[in-house]
């Protein structure tokens, strides 16, 4: 027989789930950093004057970009050790499934930021590059000092919302059983033979609306900042 809906248990397995959003940040934040590294050597790549490193840097991006999270989820965590095994000839399948899902989705975010900055990058007017230059800065520091403040106000928007895309695909981690947020909520489920799945999904929608708010309004908050001084310099 079926239960009828109770928002009453909607609200109390909240706090069962909360603690597991700690781990649904770990997953983001460390996927977010890996995929900015990796994502920056890729734009730097693309803006490179050499064919070669600009083709190699396009098909990663198109490959990436093209192939499923949950598909590169599993090729990571099925495909990993097998390519460890056979290349090297140890055994990783044994690590933790964080390891493998922060692989998958630093893979996953590198490919749409490198993009962004690439973009970002090319947004900063070449002449204060030359004239910084010109003032006696070496090319390294022109780029540092001039160039890349600039190119990070313009990514800020970008990389937001590849934060917040990545924060919700996150939630595939339970797929290879790394217990999350997401991961927490079908193991209430199958504890109620099914019921109170309603509720449950609730609950995390809730949890997740709340987190993605608070991430977008760090961004703004982030964004009217630089912006302030930016339009300061431009004055």
């Amino acid at each position: 027989m079926d239960r009828p809906f109770d928002i009453a248990f909607a609200f109390s397995v909240i706090p069962v789930l909360l603690p597991f959003l700690a781990v649904t940040l770990a997953v983001t934040i460390a996927s977010a950093f890996a995929g900015s590294v990796l994502g920056l050597a890729v734009a730097r790549m693309r803006l490179s004057r050499s064919p070669l490193w600009k083709n190699l840097a396009a098909g990663y991006t198109t490959v990436l970009r093209c192939t499923p999270s949950i598909v590169l989820l599993f090729l990571v965590y099925y495909g990993l050790p097998e390519l460890a095994r056979a290349l090297f000839g140890f055994r990783i399948e044994f690590w933790h499934k964080g390891v493998f899902v922060v692989t998958a989705f630093a893979l996953i975010m590198s490919a749409s930021l490198s993009e962004v900055f690439r973009s970002a990058w090319l947004s900063v007017d070449r002449g204060q590059f030359e004239a910084a230059v010109s003032a006696g800065l070496s090319p390294l520091q022109a780029q540092l000092r001039i160039v890349l403040p600039q190119a990070a106000v313009s990514a800020l928007p970008n990389f937001g919302n590849a934060l917040i895309i990545l924060m919700k695909e996150g939630a595939l981690a339970y797929m290879v059983g790394l217990i999350d947020a997401m991961g927490q909520g079908f193991l209430v489920i199958s504890r109620n033979y099914g019921g109170r799945a309603l509720e449950t999904y609730l609950a995390l929608s809730v949890l997740y609306w709340g987190l993605t708010v608070l991430v977008e309004r760090g961004f703004l908050a982030a964004e009217r900042r630089l912006g302030r001084g930016r339009r300061s310099v431009n004055r």
